[in-house]
């Protein structure tokens, strides 16, 4: 039966003490060294493999710490961007202070947000008019697009928008409604800033901030419908009253 290299090393790991008991063939194996054509024994060998692995891992955790450090960058400039959107009251100007601080605390180069169904003024960049068809896109998209500049009709709201090469497309909607009331666009020159394959969770976590705090736009568009609507029932309890009264007089 011929041996094969793998059948070795598997019989050798189900067997450690084989080297106890043959301590001599130790000191006279001789492996080379994969820096150098020269020998060395097996204790130098396993030493190599484990300044390696120990270099491995320290990379890794070198990693690891930079992501730590950049998500909590990350976290600080989020906590700045909710701190400004609730200090301001005027919630006809939120869409402006979002696309500001987005620009300001991120250093994003072109940053646009459109809303529609909201009665907010239409002379705002953020209320022009949508076309049905991106509107349509938009709540198509259940997670945030990322990539190449396709020639998006949004594209267009950006600034210098014939030099963005690639582009971050973010739905806004209220919690899970299936129809998305706005998007907040975000572009860049660099093609590799917003690739189709980047995780898009800090997107994500920008999105449904700006959704919340756009939602009191769709809460002010909502109230003299509702005025209309308490009214028209106050008026209907008086006349009840008055029906009532008018019935007792009568005796009926």
């Amino acid at each position: 039966m011929t041996l094969t290299a793998t059948a070795v090393a598997t019989w050798l790991d189900a067997h450690p003490e084989f080297f106890n008991e043959h301590a001599d063939l130790l000191a006279r194996l001789s492996l080379t060294s994969p820096h150098g054509n020269r020998a060395v024994s097996l204790q130098e060998r396993q030493m190599e493999l484990l300044r390696e692995k120990i270099k491995g891992l320290e990379l890794k955790l070198a990693e690891m710490i930079r992501f730590g450090q950049e998500n909590d960058m990350i976290g600080e400039k989020i906590n700045r961007l909710v701190r400004q959107i609730l200090l301001e009251r005027n919630a006809l100007v939120l869409p402006d202070v979002l696309v500001r601080e987005l620009r300001q605390v991120f250093t994003l180069p072109a940053v646009a947000i459109r809303l529609w169904g909201v009665a907010i003024g239409g002379d705002q960049p953020y209320a022009a008019p949508v076309s049905n068809d991106t509107r349509t896109f938009v709540s198509s998209l259940m997670t945030p697009y990322c990539g190449p500049n396709a020639g998006f009709e949004a594209v267009n709201w950006l600034p210098d928008a014939a030099t963005l090469k690639s582009v971050a497309l973010i739905p806004l909607r209220l919690g899970a409604s299936p129809d998305a009331f706005g998007l907040l666009v975000l572009g860049s020159p660099d093609a590799l800033r917003y690739q189709n394959d980047m995780g898009t969770e800090f997107l994500q976590q920008v999105g449904d901030i700006a959704s919340a705090a756009m939602g009191r736009l769709l809460l002010a568009e909502g109230r003299p419908a509702l005025r209309r609507v308490l009214l028209l029932q106050a008026k209907l309890v008086v006349r009840h009253a008055e029906l009532q009264l008018l019935l007792r007089l009568l005796g009926l």
